[in-house]
């Protein structure tokens, strides 16, 4: 018979404490995220892969992108380990002084004319640690959101982790069309470190902040059952593998919906219409901005929406929304216009994404127990981001091999939507299911096994 634990619940100022940690973070995190990827889009070819043709050249320079994505798995397994052994803050801790290390020696490194191939070698090993760094982020606050919500309310609460993500992807690209204002016509000289070096006073905010969050409650109060029932447990990996297989490969396929699309939409696009389209670099920053903008207003719209009709519902709403949605929106793009284009990024990040993005924090931390959720949701949310990072290179690719036409796209959007929805849909609701009780059984399975 298991022993209770008594817990004290969080203030609602701590609630806010700790939820405002993980969202500023994630905030900190993304904007780094995001400003490599629109300088490689539109720089890093030329400046470190500049011995190849200009449209391989380009490909190389939007695969260095996708390399930060390899890692992510690494950093979702090292830290979800980490986070459901000593605790969600100090994992988070960690990923986050490595990311803004890593982001701005990035922002003083060399070129390839500087120093000939040890450019691009280092600048792939920069990016590699900021793809660890983000594979144990997105876990760890979506994790303390969600852990830290009162009743009712954890679709809401784990949303603004996913608004730290859109909020860095519109800093970081307005932190890039700034510089690149500023610095003219020498922005590939001097003007792309711009926004690398910024990271350093973000994070600076983004590390006091973190340091003066408290623990989440969830996992405290598990700790304590363990430690007054003397239970031994497997490794958490072990344990998932073991007893929480389905709840993981659903957790690997949902993110079809959005992982690889977004970075089409919001990286890709920015390459497209400059290159492809020959239309000015503005068109696609200004639909990034706004698309983001929107994106932010509507993903606690959607969060909070999961709280009242479930997580299901919502989610399987955003992917058929994105599918529908995949050829109106590059036929809009397609047009070079500005505002058509403005309006297909918006309505992909504004409705789909937003509505497949807002309950997901929840949905996936009501998939695993408290001994192995950061574990689960961190690897069950990065192991698709490998094929996700790529999706700028392919697209790349695609529109070449097509001869710029973007039919193969929709196709590459459409398939991934369905592929999570046909995932999502084998889920049973749970936003009423008590987060200490979910897998308490697999649990004591695996505990009187080792027995």
């Amino acid at each position: 018979m298991e022993s209770s634990v008594a817990t004290t619940l969080p203030t609602r100022r701590v609630r806010f404490r700790t939820v405002l940690s993980g969202t500023i973070g994630a905030i900190v995190e993304w904007y780094e995220y995001t400003v490599y990827g629109v300088a490689a889009a539109l720089v890093f070819g030329q400046l470190f892969f500049p011995s190849l043709e200009p449209g391989i050249s380009q490909i190389a320079a939007l695969a260095s992108f996708g390399v930060g994505f390899v890692a992510r798995p690494i950093g979702a397994w090292v830290a979800g380990h980490m986070g459901d052994r000593i605790g969600r803050k100090a994992t988070l801790i960690l990923t986050f002084s490595v990311m803004t290390v890593a982001t701005a020696l990035i922002g003083l490194l060399p070129t390839y004319a500087q120093i000939g191939v040890a450019a691009p070698i280092l600048l792939l090993i920069l990016r590699l640690a900021q793809g660890f760094a983000v594979g144990g982020e997105w876990g760890g606050a979506a994790i303390i959101a969600v852990e830290s919500a009162p009743a009712g309310k954890r679709g809401l609460y784990g949303s603004w982790p996913q608004i730290g993500v859109s909020t860095g992807l519109l800093l970081g690209t307005a932190a890039v069309a700034v510089s690149g204002a500023i610095s003219g016509d020498d922005f590939a000289v001097w003007g792309w470190r711009i926004p690398f070096l910024l990271s350093i006073v973000l994070a600076a905010v983004g590390l006091y902040i973190r340091l003066s969050a408290t623990e989440s409650p969830e996992f405290l109060a598990e700790k304590a059952r363990m430690a007054a029932t003397n239970e031994k447990r497997d490794v958490p990996l072990v344990e998932l593998l073991k007893h929480h297989r389905k709840a993981l490969l659903i957790a690997i396929f949902a993110r079809g919906g959005e992982a690889g699309n977004y970075y089409l939409m919001t990286v890709f696009v920015l390459s497209y219409v400059t290159l492809t389209l020959k239309v000015p670099a503005s068109y696609g920053f200004t639909a990034v901005m706004v698309g983001s903008i929107l994106n932010i207003i509507m993903i606690p719209v959607f969060g909070s929406l999961s709280d009242r009709i479930g997580r299901k519902k919502t989610f399987l709403f955003g992917a058929a929304a994105i599918a529908i949605t995949a050829w109106p929106i590059f036929a809009l793009i397609e047009t070079g216009g500005q505002f058509a284009i403005i309006i297909g990024v918006a309505l992909f990040l504004g409705l789909g994404h937003a509505a497949v993005y807002g309950p997901l924090p929840a949905l996936y931390c009501e998939l695993f127990p408290t001994a192995v959720r950061y574990s689960g949701i961190s690897i069950g949310y990065q192991a698709l981001s490998v094929l996700a990072g790529f999706i700028p290179a392919l697209a790349a690719s695609l529109i070449l091999w097509s001869g710029g036409e973007t039919w193969p796209l929709v196709v590459l959007v459409v398939v991934s939507a369905l592929t999570a929805f046909m995932s999502v849909s084998m889920v049973k609701e749970t936003k009423d299911v008590d987060l200490g009780s979910i897998g308490r059984a697999a649990t004591r399975q695996s505990v009187s096994s080792k027995a």
